[in-house]
């Protein structure tokens, strides 16, 4: 383990799911391995412990400097507000968040072939949700990734924040004529939101992105980009 590379702060949401919580510890535990001679650190901005403000503090309480990397999908309140107030003031910085990046499309790709989805089966992408404009535009470009792979229709639903709900989004893929819609699950853990998705009335719905090997490389990615910057 190098004492001279900042402090790699993974930082997720949070969740009171055993199965979500185990997600993000194999991320961890996948930066790790990758990585082995990085100080990763877990944190987390709501409901577990310990919260970010307080992992970068401990994480450079020794004179190290650290950076956050956000285990989120896109950017929005957590990264623009919980995680900058966390680095403020602090040897610190924040990466960027997981997405967009072409990997999450390969693993929604994955989760979709998993679940048995037919090519003309209509798609729609379900998102947690943020009134962040940016946080949109993100799942529009992967949206956007997804549809280059599939020739049948690809739309986008939310679970909070945005519109149209995913549920709005399945009846308006069937209104369009799909004979099926499978919704893809384009979350990085089984949760709260993971539940919405699952009551949307879809005919299938795809497990989430995680746990899968590809995460950890993006976050690791997150950080070193971070670092060069």
């Amino acid at each position: 383990m190098s004492a001279s590379a900042p402090v790699l702060v993974a930082c997720a949401h949070g969740t009171r799911s055993a199965a979500g919580q185990a997600v993000v510890r194999s991320i961890v535990e996948g930066v790790r391995s990758l990585a082995p001679e990085l100080d990763v650190r877990e944190a987390f901005v709501d409901i577990e412990e310990p919260e970010v403000g307080a992992a970068v503090a401990d994480a450079v309480a020794g004179g190290r400097a650290a950076v956050v990397v956000p285990l989120l999908l896109s950017t929005g309140f957590h990264v623009r507000h919980d995680i900058a107030a966390a680095v403020m003031g602090h040897d610190a910085v924040s990466g960027d968040p997981m997405g967009p990046d072409e990997r999450l499309v390969d693993i929604l790709a994955e989760r979709l072939a998993e679940a048995g989805a037919a090519p003309q089966d209509a798609v729609v992408l379900a998102a947690a949700g943020s009134s962040d404009p940016l946080a949109l535009e993100a799942v529009a470009q992967v949206a956007a990734g997804l549809q280059a792979r599939r020739p049948g229709p690809v739309t986008v639903g939310y679970g909070a924040a945005a519109t149209p709900t995913i549920a709005e989004a399945v009846e308006a893929a069937r209104g369009a004529g799909a004979a099926r819609v499978v919704v893809a699950s384009y979350l990085l853990a089984p949760g709260h939101f993971h539940a919405t998705v699952e009551r949307a009335g879809g005919d299938v719905v795809t497990t989430p992105l995680g746990p899968h090997p590809l995460l950890a490389e993006i976050a690791l990615d997150r950080y070193r980009e971070a670092t060069a910057g």
